[in-house]
């Protein structure tokens, strides 16, 4: 059974930093592109980030380039996401899901996530 567990949300004034963790276990881990997707309130799912499975490069949403980054641990079979100089606007449920593009990842992976809440 595919498990993706995300952590590390929380309640951070604007301007201020937090790090994701999503623990997956259930499927190679390694064999797999990865995502960040999150959905901020009354809005649909939005593509935040993906990585590669191999060569660990990352690609990022415009809204979010320059101050997120997306890492993976495949012996820790973990993934992660640094978000610096968080903004209101960044204020959503963090998902991660199989797949590394916006319109290849695995929506059906979207469960618990984490909430991010940003204040100004």
């Amino acid at each position: 059974e595919v498990q993706l567990v995300e952590s590390g949300g929380g309640l951070v004034q604007a301007g201020g930093s937090l790090r994701l963790s999503c623990a997956a276990s259930g499927f190679a881990f390694a064999s797999n592109g990865m995502s960040w997707v999150r959905r901020a309130p009354g809005k649909g799912l939005e593509w935040v980030s993906g990585i590669g499975s191999a060569s660990g490069i990352a690609q990022y949403a415009d809204s979010v380039k320059g101050r997120f980054t997306t890492s993976r641990d495949n012996a820790k079979k973990t993934l992660y996401l640094q978000m610096n100089n968080l903004l209101p606007g960044d204020t959503a449920v963090y998902y991660c899901a199989r797949g590394d593009y916006p319109d290849t990842y695995n929506s059906w992976d979207i469960d618990q996530g984490t909430q991010v809440t940003v204040s100004s």
